[in-house]
């Protein structure tokens, strides 16, 4: 199994972790990451708030490159899947977006190159059978909120490779891995994202509603799969409490470190010392 691999502009900065964990991941599943040559920043939240164009060129281009490596394209960033996905659902279905994609890269592209996240493809294309018998160090005693935030979901029609409403394969990965996840109604809120940088007053809201509400649920960490819902949850802790109140600590840890310490990777193998609310404790008395 063989994936053109988009890490984006985050896995080689804030999101580090994310990109190390999921490429050691993947490497103790036996499956070739191959990183997309000369890819480009996907534009994200900016190129398609301010610029139309570049919403649409920006991905087209880095999926031009990946058709040339003959691959699906997996992604674990969320907005990298959401931009990617969302080029190619317009190029597909408007003859102007797709002309206009072709002018800005001068190369052809028919909106044909598959892009999957990397949920997708562990759940679907891995398939819980192999990664269950690859399990070394079960995750006793863990009872994790697996949280899938806003662009994993949304669109559906463009998106969706699980319930939007109420998405599951998060939960069911870490349950094969001995995890137990909780049931609770927050798993697709919105974190405030980029609000971070222009408004932390919103930002800290939501991640006291989420939090609190994880922990009311019974949780004692919270999973997540996008590298600003991580950072958001993850280093925004004591500000929330601050502005809205107490509200128990609670480890963010990436989908990907959680499976593969499973797997029996080592802390520093998924980069678990990036955390800021750190879960040696948390993880000293489960995967052992």
């Amino acid at each position: 199994m063989r994936y053109a691999f988009f890490p984006g502009c985050s896995m080689e900065a804030t999101a580090w972790d994310f990109g190390k964990s999921a490429r050691a991941l993947f490497k103790a599943l036996d499956i070739r990451l191959e990183e997309i040559p000369g890819w480009v920043c996907c534009g994200s939240t900016p190129a398609h708030s301010s610029s139309e164009g570049l919403a649409l060129a920006l991905p087209a281009l880095n999926l031009q490159k990946a058709g040339a490596m003959g691959a699906p394209v997996m992604t674990a960033c969320a907005a990298c899947y959401s931009r990617l996905r969302a080029a190619n659902h317009r190029i597909q279905n408007d003859p102007e977006s797709r002309k206009r994609a072709e002018q800005l890269t001068e190369k052809p592209y028919d909106g044909g190159v598959a892009v999957h996240h990397i949920l997708d493809v562990l759940v679907n294309h891995v398939g819980r059978d192999v990664i269950s018998s690859r399990i070394k160090r079960p995750l006793r005693g863990l009872r994790i909120a697996c949280y899938y935030g806003c662009l994993l979901s949304r669109p559906p029609g463009i998106v969706a490779y699980d319930d939007p409403e109420h998405p599951s394969c998060m939960d069911g990965l870490l349950e094969l891995a001995g995890a137990e996840t909780v049931q609770w109604p927050f798993k697709t809120e919105c974190c405030g994202a980029s609000l971070a940088i222009t408004n932390n007053d919103v930002v800290n809201r939501l991640v006291h509603r989420i939090l609190s509400m994880a922990a009311l649920a019974g949780a004692n960490c919270v999973a997540v799969a996008c590298p600003l819902c991580q950072m958001n949850l993850d280093l925004r802790q004591d500000d929330a409490r601050k502005a809205h109140g107490d509200f128990p600590t609670l480890p963010v840890l990436y989908v990907t470190q959680l499976l593969g310490i499973a797997l029996g990777l080592s802390e520093k193998d998924v980069g678990l010392e990036a955390l800021t609310v750190g879960a040696d404790k948390l993880l000293a008395g489960a995967a052992r």
